[in-house]
């Protein structure tokens, strides 16, 4: 496939249905929205996932995680101007929720992972507060620098 413009209206169109309805479009109603036919909306949602973090459902066409979105429950919530319902397929990938409600208040809550305490990230564009203040993040990931470099490894 890699039609760029199909990639991007189709990246665009499922996002904007994860963020409008909390829930990523079946293929039936993608192909529909994009005019394609429905085989074709099944490769570009295999395309797309392989593009990014997320994933379709081990052995079907439907979406699972839209980064950074996941469709399934996860320990991080997510409101938008007080509507709850959304849930982050990760902490740090969570933060970029923000920049596709411009305006609107992010609200990601998620107990941590080593005590179980809360841990809340408030953000309305810029802006961002935390709570606990002191409050840090990880992730097993090799990411950023050199591994000699890389704190806690």
């Amino acid at each position: 496939m890699s039609d760029l413009e199909l990639l991007d209206r189709g990246y665009a169109a499922i996002m904007k249905d994860v963020v409008e309805t909390k829930t990523a479009p079946h293929f039936t109603a993608l192909a529909r929205q994009l005019d394609v036919s429905i085989d074709t909306a099944k490769e570009l949602i295999h395309e797309l996932v392989g593009m990014t973090p997320g994933w379709t459902h081990p052995g079907t066409d439907y979406l699972a995680s839209f980064p950074p979105f996941n469709l399934q429950p996860t320990q991080y919530r997510v409101t938008i101007d007080g509507e709850a319902g959304w849930y982050a397929q990760c902490g740090f990938e969570a933060l970029a929720i923000r920049w596709l409600v411009p305006g609107k208040e992010v609200r990601i809550e998620a107990p941590c992972l080593c005590c179980g305490d809360p841990v809340a990230v408030t953000m309305q564009d810029d802006e961002y507060a935390v709570d606990p203040v002191d409050a840090v993040g990880y992730t097993s990931s090799q990411v950023g620098g050199s591994a000699d470099g890389r704190p806690f490894r």
